[in-house]
């Protein structure tokens, strides 16, 4: 115990290892802001233009093709960058079966949209909406070639792949809001996205003086690949529903015009997402060095990146609880206004979020990932039974409450094990502000200042 109490576990922020992982984050982060910044504007843009009813439309096409397309990744992200990681000279094999594997995963894809959409009784216009950005599945089949960058460590050229594709879809979707296109348009530039970004992921793989006609299939090799994978089709199919029922139960059981307003209250809200990502993966290799070190160190960091996260979502959460309705009518057009007081809940929906992706890198560190599985699980049946409740109660503002009890009720639920019990105390003193008062008293005590 007296070997504790001698560790050093704050922050040294003049040191070699901090300047590296801010700098790491710092650029991350501007990109990425950079990036967000362009595409609020852009769809924002399109909110407006296309008014709730329509707007709500798309992005229930979006949400409806969001249910499906995870079977048409077939789980392959990590395995196959992991595969390529350990076996390199089995590249051509792998990318090529992988590929294959992935066409076959997407036309059953889109095969199930169709039926489900045959047994939901949709009308044409939503259904030609749906099947043409379900092609966005099939264009999909090339991001293999992104996981191969990874396993190099050659991610910028998939990030100049991603960048160019995304910048000119956002020219495009504002041409077509310039010279006032239809819905179906829009559509139809959502799955081009995904062509345009298959396009650069082939020229940047033939730019390492690499080709695709070397790509082979290997039927043993799929067959292993899909072994390892088909729990996480299955853990990919509950995130899944766990996100998007929302919007399509809305439209179910209220209109285009609700989930309109209600998606542009949402597309606000999950703006910020980015930022837990970005903070965490340029973080968590530092927390996991300090676990070398001592379990005290490698705590107390953890603490810190909780305290970090769930400040930095309270931050975002409290003054947009006050200037809701603010936001809403600056940004949005008057037909909007219902949208406020979902912004005012579902924004505080981040804190859970936020702090749901530090624990979910923990459980990963910790070869927990079936209790990561069961917390989503849990989190999809209550938004699920949540959702049916509280929709004709009270409408698209009872879609905000399911959604932001359901989110919180997962990530705290990780906690409810003897093993991970303790990290529940770690964020529920986080939210609580508890090391910051404590720091605070530290400050002001007359003890510490005769120091």
């Amino acid at each position: 115990m007296e070997e504790n109490k001698n560790i050093q576990t704050k922050i040294d922020f003049t040191s070699e290892a901090f300047k590296k992982y801010f700098a790491n984050t710092s650029w991350l982060f501007a990109e990425k802001v950079f990036r967000v910044g362009v595409g609020a504007f852009v769809i924002i843009s399109i909110t407006n233009y296309l008014g709730a009813a329509q707007f709500g439309l798309y992005s229930y096409a979006l949400s409806f093709v969001g249910l499906f397309s995870v079977i048409g990744g077939l789980g392959l992200e990590g395995i196959l960058t992991r595969e390529l990681v350990i076996t390199p000279e089995k590249r051509d094999s792998l990318l090529g079966t992988a590929v294959l594997m992935r066409v076959a995963g997407a036309l059953f894809t889109i095969l199930l949209i169709g039926i489900a959409l045959i047994l939901t009784k949709h009308d044409g216009f939503t259904s030609l909406l749906v099947m043409i950005i379900s092609a966005s599945t099939l264009f999909q089949t090339f991001n293999v070639i992104e996981y191969y960058f990874q396993s190099k460590i050659l991610s910028k050229y998939a990030v100049a792949a991603q960048s160019a594709s995304f910048f000119l879809s956002s020219i495009i979707k504002l041409l077509l809001i310039v010279f006032k296109y239809p819905l179906l348009y829009f559509a139809v530039i959502t799955s081009a996205e995904f062509l345009f970004l298959a396009v650069g992921f082939v020229l940047m793989y033939r730019k390492q003086k690499l080709k695709l006609f070397d790509w082979k299939f290997d039927f043993a090799l799929a067959k292993n690949l899909l072994k390892d994978s088909w729990p996480l089709i299955l853990s990919g199919l509950v995130i899944a529903i766990y996100v998007k029922i929302d919007q399509v139960m809305l439209k179910q059981m209220l209109s285009d015009e609700a989930v309109g307003q209600y998606a542009a209250a949402v597309r606000l809200c999950e703006a910020w997402y980015f930022v837990p990502t970005i903070v965490t993966v340029s973080l968590f290799p530092a927390i996991l060095n300090a676990k070398k070190e001592s379990e005290v160190i490698y705590l107390n960091r953890m603490q810190k990146l909780y305290d970090l996260l769930a400040w930095i979502a309270i931050a975002i959460a409290l003054p947009t609880t006050f200037l809701s309705r603010f936001i809403i009518d600056i940004l949005y057009k008057p037909e909007y206004a219902p949208a406020s007081p979902v912004l005012t809940i579902y924004i505080w929906a981040g804190v859970a979020v936020f702090l749901g992706v530090a624990s979910s890198q923990y459980l990963i560190a910790e070869n927990l990932t079936k209790l990561s599985f069961y917390r989503t699980f849990l989190g999809m049946v209550a938004n699920v039974g949540l959702n049916f409740w509280l929709i004709p109660k009270f409408g698209i503002i009872g879609s905000a409450v399911a959604t932001f009890v359901s989110y919180t009720l997962a990530t705290i639920a990780f906690g409810f094990t003897e093993k991970t019990f303790s990290h529940l105390i770690m964020m529920s003193k986080s939210i609580l502000f508890f090391n910051l008062i404590k720091l605070v008293i530290e400050r002001v005590s007359p003890s510490k200042r005769k120091n």
